[in-house]
């Protein structure tokens, strides 16, 4: 029988537990900005761990042992140049956790933006200026810096996979049943040599008695178009609508603004996220555009699931 998430889980929230932004968002000190230029301009990780340590804290905190989502505001980018910001981003991410790939190339920064190309199943939406619904990335942890927002839509909203949880075992308790059984994955053109243009993996799986919720439903449905794969029942694809319904629903999720230097991190296991569709400016400089880094956490909780086969590559 499947319990409930404890009410006294600090990953378990709704819209209603968050009224003042201050409790997650964060400006970043004068030092730290400082700290961030100066690694960006070449200086040593460990310089940077020391200096930003005591808030990057607090910071980690929030992820692996609190709700799980945090905003940075005034990251540096107006102080370094394209290649400066990568540095110090990444320099960033390292006091966090260690930088992954995030595709079959390894790429460790991922540029999110609206590459205008035609929509398709072999297309990441990120590449698009297309809606994602709520789902979660291929790492413990994921951090999106704000270079520019889009000239309309775009917001960013996340909501408690562990209050989905719950309000999916009050609601319908067969359904939160089916999740923790493998359903087809679409890789959408990511395969490897000799593998299956597809895989198989439960959306929920038990981690030390705590749920995981790994969750991209389009990828679920696009399995579809594999012939091999197995056929989505009406109990799987009714289970993955409950998921998007009460995600989708305001009292549960809370919708974050983008500004330039504005920094998001969110831990995987316990929060998802969805994108708005968007319309860009006409001038190319002027579109929005994202810094994406995936990280491993050193919480060993955490990043178990990852280790234990996630297709990373697979994930959006």
């Amino acid at each position: 029988m499947v319990s409930p998430v404890t009410d006294d889980a600090p990953s378990l929230w709704t819209r209603a537990d968050f009224p003042d932004e201050s409790e997650w968002s964060f400006e970043l000190s004068d030092s730290v900005r400082q700290a961030l230029v100066d690694h960006g301009r070449g200086g040593s990780g460990a310089d940077l761990a020391h200096q930003i340590g005591p808030e990057a804290t607090r910071w980690a905190q929030l992820l692996n042992d609190g709700p799980g989502f945090v905003r940075l505001r005034n990251f540096p980018i107006d102080a370094l140049t394209e290649s400066e910001i990568e540095r110090a981003y990444l320099g960033l991410g390292s006091v966090l956790g260690t930088p992954v790939g995030q595709d079959r190339d390894g790429n460790i920064i991922t540029h999110i933006r609206d590459e205008r190309i035609p929509a398709g199943p072999n297309v990441r939406k990120y590449r698009t200026n297309l809606r994602q619904d709520f789902h979660s990335d291929g790492s413990d942890l994921v951090g999106l810096l704000c270079l520019h927002p889009a000239k309309a839509g775009g917001e960013s909203r996340i909501v408690s996979a562990h209050a989905v949880f719950n309000e999916m075992l009050r609601r319908d308790p067969h359904l939160l049943e089916v999740m923790y059984s493998p359903m087809p994955w679409s890789r959408n053109g990511e395969q490897g040599p000799g593998e299956a243009p597809y895989f198989e993996l439960a959306p929920i799986t038990d981690i030390d008695g705590t749920p995981r919720i790994f969750f991209i439903a389009w990828y679920i449905r696009d399995s579809q178009q594999h012939r091999a794969a197995p056929r989505l029942t009406e109990d799987q694809l009714a289970a993955l609508a409950l998921v998007e319904g009460i995600a989708n629903d305001p009292l549960f999720h809370i919708e974050m603004e983008f500004r330039p230097g504005d920094v998001q991190l969110l831990n995987n296991t316990t929060v998802l996220h969805s994108r708005e569709a968007y319309l860009d400016d006409d001038d190319p400089g002027l579109r929005r555009h994202l810094l994406r880094l995936w990280l491993t956490s050193d919480v060993p909780q955490a990043n178990a699931l990852l280790r234990g086969g996630i297709p990373a590559r697979n994930a959006d």
